[in-house]
């Protein structure tokens, strides 16, 4: 597997994201070692971890926001990148990306980390590979806080929004990373250095394999790959009775009403706080950041 490695000088000049970068090496299947970046922050030794995870086309820089509220809190923080996305390791070709891979990558970062008593908070494909990661792992997670997310199935269908979103990935000649991000947030307009941070990690459309066939990677139909594979993470949900709380913003069309099918089948949920963040778009976190940061520790400090 080609493996493609961003220059440690595109991150020179990313502002307030200014924490020590740890890598993990994992394998792939056909034995190609690769890099897995991730921050942490906060004390080593305290007794809660949140473990924040992001989607696409973003990296941990997404969690800045809400990092300082979180530890000032008394949690530790770490926020990995998805490998293709980040400080991490990119394979360079589209066909390297599989949504298995992905999960398999992730499950040998937690566990060679040896991750435990875990919040997590997950949002797009944070969620789809965070929520694998819960149902794979349950004794190392204390509960999940989903905002903007899922674990879909392929039934019901991906809405019009998200297949036009993906119909674009597929379609446009340059897929420009802040722009896309932009596009997801109510807060308009995000300050040139924080889209010149959601573009550092891609030099160049080499860079761009995973940004550009993870849309493609969603299970868009039960013959889909990963359906199988996610419903049987559902039947582990169906029987979740930790904390598992919700927290969908007001302004998402490809996530809108998503919360509804984890309120009604997780029990954890039916004794869990839920909210909406009003004013944000997909990208809660760059919108409301300090407001999802400051529910995260009032779930925490309550259970």
């Amino acid at each position: 597997m080609e493996v493609l490695r961003t220059p440690d000088s595109a991150f020179n000049n990313i502002p307030e994201f200014e924490y020590p970068v740890a890598y993990t090496t994992v394998t792939t299947d056909d034995g190609t070692a690769m890099r897995i970046a991730h921050v942490d922050a906060g004390s080593a030794s305290a007794a809660n971890t949140v473990l924040c995870m992001h989607g696409e086309p973003t990296w941990s820089f997404l969690y800045r926001k809400m990092i300082p509220v979180l530890t000032s809190a008394g949690h530790r923080v770490v926020a990995p990148d998805l490998v293709g996305f980040g400080r991490s390791d990119k394979p360079a070709h589209t066909s390297d990306y599989t949504y298995e891979r992905h999960v398999d990558w992730m499950s040998q970062w937690l566990v060679a980390n040896d991750l435990r008593n875990l919040t997590l908070v997950c949002q797009d494909w944070g969620s789809l590979i965070g929520l694998r990661l819960v149902t794979a792992f349950p004794d190392r997670f204390d509960r999940v806080v989903l905002g903007n997310g899922g674990l879909p199935t392929g039934d019901p269908e991906p809405n019009a929004a998200f297949m036009a979103w993906r119909d674009f990935s597929q379609n446009t000649p340059i897929f420009e990373t802040s722009k896309i991000v932009q596009g997801g947030c109510a807060s308009q307009p995000l300050a040139p250095e924080v889209l010149a941070a959601y573009d550092a990690p891609y030099p160049d459309e080499s860079y761009k394999a995973g940004a550009r066939i993870f849309p493609t990677l969603v299970p868009a139909s039960l013959d889909y790959p990963s359906s199988k594979e996610n419903l049987a993470a559902w039947e582990v949900l169906k029987q979740w009775t930790k904390p598992f709380h919700c927290v969908f913003s007001d302004s998402d069309p490809i996530t809108k009403n998503g919360e509804w099918a984890f309120r009604k089948q997780i029990p954890g949920c039916e004794t869990s706080a839920h909210t909406t963040i009003v004013g944000a778009g997909h990208f809660l976190q760059e919108d409301r950041g300090p407001e999802l940061a400051a529910f995260v520790n009032s779930v925490i400090g309550t259970h």
